[in-house]
C-alpha cells in the first residue's frame, strides 16, 4: 500500500494508505479511538486481494495524521475528515467504520443531503451503548500516562486488558501504535488531549440522540458486526439499532469482543467480504 495525505476539517494534515486498482470498487476503513490505520493491516490486504481499492485512514490525532488545534476533538471534526476523503473519491465508497470509526461513517452517511456512499458497516458500535463497557474502555486508554519503557512493557499492557486474546509470539507490529518522546518512553500514538475530560467525549442522552436521528436517515446496505463478548454493545443496543434500521443486516461474532476484526479477523473478513460483494452487485444491477 501507499501512504497519501488528505487535507482535512480545519486544515488538519490526514495520513491514509491506499492500494488496488484506481476504478475498482472503494473501500474505507476507519479504525476505532486510539488505534491507527494500521490495525487494518489484514482487512486490507484481503480486500485489495478481492479487488477493492482500499482507502485506510488515520483518524485526527491518531497515528500519523495532524493533531487538532486546541485538542478539541469533537465529531464535528471528524465527520469533516471523513467528507474530505469522500470528496477526493471519484466514486462513492462502501464505508467500514470501528467503534469510534463507525459513529463518524454512521454521521456522515446519516446527516448527509446526498448519498456519500454505497453501502456501511458498523463494526461493534451502535447509538446506545453499555455505559459502564464504554468506561473500561476509556479507563484503559487513560491508563500509563508515563509510557511505557520498551514494547514489551506495552504488550503486557494489552494483555492485561484482553486476557482472552492469544498473545502475538511476534510483538513489534504493536510499534506501529507507539510513538517515542524526547526521553525515549513509548506512548500509544495519540494525542494525549483526546482523552482529556472534555464534553464533547462523554456519551450524553443529547449526543446518543444525535446518532439515533442520524441513523434513521440511513437508507444505503447497512451491516452490524457485533464481537459476542462485546463490553459496549449488548442486545439492548443491537435491538434499538435494528429499530432504528429494520433493513440492516447483522452478525455476532463468537467469541470476539469490542475489537471484532483483531479477535477473529478471518470471520470478520469473511462477513464483511460477502456483505459488500451483494451491495456493489446490487448498486450495479439497480
Amino acid at each position: 500500500m501507499k501512504q497519501v495525505f488528505f487535507d482535512g476539517f480545519g486544515g488538519v494534515r490526514l495520513a491514509a494508505d491506499i492500494g488496488g486498482q484506481e476504478g475498482a470498487p472503494p473501500v474505507v476503513l476507519l479504525h476505532g479511538a486510539g488505534q491507527t490505520r494500521h490495525s487494518w493491516y489484514s482487512t486490507a490486504r484481503a480486500l485489495i486481494d478481492a479487488g477493492y481499492f482500499v482507502v485506510t485512514l488515520d483518524a485526527r490525532g491518531h497515528g500519523e495524521s495532524g493533531w487538532a488545534p486546541e485538542g478539541r476533538y469533537t465529531m464535528e471534526g471528524f465527520v469533516g475528515d471523513l467528507r474530505a476523503v469522500l470528496d477526493a473519491l471519484v466514486v462513492p465508497p462502501a464505508i467500514v467504520g470501528a467503534s469510534l470509526g463507525g459513529l463518524t461513517a454512521l454521521t456522515a452517511v446519516g446527516e448527509a443531503a446526498m448519498p456519500v456512499a454505497r453501502a456501511l458497516v458498523l463494526v461493534d458500535i451502535t447509538p446506545k451503548m453499555n455505559r459502564e463497557g464504554a468506561v473500561k474502555i476509556q479507563a484503559f486508554m487513560r491508563a500509563s500516562p508515563s509510557g511505557f519503557g520498551s514494547v514489551e512493557e506495552a504488550a503486557d499492557s494489552v494483555a492485561a486488558y484482553l486476557p482472552r486474546r492469544k498473545r502475538p509470539r511476534n510483538i513489534e507490529g504493536l510499534r506501529r501504535n507507539l510513538r517515542a518522546d524526547g526521553e525515549g518512553r513509548l506512548h500509544w500514538h495519540w494525542d494525549p488531549a483526546f482523552m482529556s475530560p472534555k464534553e464533547a467525549q462523554e456519551m450524553t442522552p443529547e449526543i446518543e440522540q444525535q446518532f439515533a436521528e442520524a441513523a434513521r436517515n440511513v437508507r444505503i446496505p447497512t451491516l452490524l458486526i457485533r464481537g459476542s463478548r462485546s463490553e459496549i454493545v449488548d442486545h439492548e443496543s443491537v435491538a434499538h439499532f435494528r429499530s432504528l434500521i429494520p433493513h440492516a443486516e447483522y452478525i455476532d461474532v463468537e467469541g470476539a469482543g469490542h475489537m471484532v476484526a483483531g479477535d477473529s479477523n478471518e470471520t470478520f473478513n469473511k462477513a464483511i467480504m460477502s456483505f459488500l460483494s451483494r451491495s456493489f452487485s446490487a448498486v450495479a444491477g439497480g
